[in-house]
């Protein structure tokens, strides 16, 4: 089996006790880290009409915030459409929200027309992209020039420190523990520390954003930098504008 297909398989394992666990592993934070990066998206948008695409959409937590959230910033939603190639996060989100449109697709092919979106986000999920610039490029295609990439994710920590500890410890030793007892797949959130040491740091994923076409608006750190945000704008070019 291709490890893309794996980590997908892991997921559709997962998906029926993935928002308890989330939950648990994050003291319910990540509720938090959402809501935040849905608010620096929008402040500027008030009055406007925007699409939404949100790669990755497991059981459909950020299409939750990007509705709230629009809501408080005076943004009306076009469109929203959540897109996951895990048909057990898909069956979970569905029946969350009945009246949201889903697609079953991978990040490098979303099968959305190109410059299609205002704003394309994907929290938690990036690093299990195991193509991650044909990934990027994809979200470039679909995303309008000057439109918004919003990126949340668990990047890997810079060493040293007391913080450096306290994180490396609860990320290696005590999240995988919760994860495996509430989900009772082992495996599974094992994974989860591992994929975060070999992912990029914070710096490395900004410089792949901006190879890509984009040009990184907002960065920001959360909890000991446990979760890392960015907000990038599509560059727009000569033959978007002619």
């Amino acid at each position: 089996m291709q490890k893309q297909e794996k980590i997908i398989k892991m997921f559709d394992e997962i998906a029926p006790t993935y928002d308890l666990a989330n939950r648990a592993i994050s003291f319910g934070v990540d509720v938090s880290w959402r809501k935040k990066a849905v608010g620096l998206t929008l402040e500027k948008l008030k009055g406007k009409l925007v699409s939404i695409a949100d790669v990755a959409c497991g059981t459909g937590d950020m299409i939750s915030s990007w509705r709230d959230g629009a809501a408080q910033h005076g943004v009306q939603i076009e469109r929203i459409v959540g897109i996951d190639p895990s048909e057990g996060m898909l069956e979970v989100a569905r029946q969350k929200f009945p009246g949201c449109e889903f697609i079953k697709a991978a990040a490098g092919a979303t099968t959305l027309d190109d410059a299609s979106v205002d704003i394309l986000s994907i929290s938690y999920g990036i690093r299990n992209v195991v193509e991650l610039d044909a990934a990027l490029a994809e979200f470039n295609r679909v995303i309008k020039p000057g439109g918004s990439l919003v990126v949340l994710e668990f990047t890997k920590a810079a060493s040293g420190g007391l913080a450096f500890k306290i994180r490396d410890f609860y990320v290696s030793k005590i999240l995988p523990k919760i994860g495996a007892f509430i989900s009772k797949n082992k495996e599974a959130y094992e994974y989860l520390p591992s994929s975060i040491g070999s992912f990029l740091d914070a710096a490395s994923f900004s410089e792949k954003l901006k190879n890509a076409g984009f040009e990184l608006r907002v960065q920001k750190g959360f909890s000991f930098d446990v979760s890392t945000l960015f907000i990038a704008e599509k560059i727009a070019r000569k033959s978007d504008d002619a």
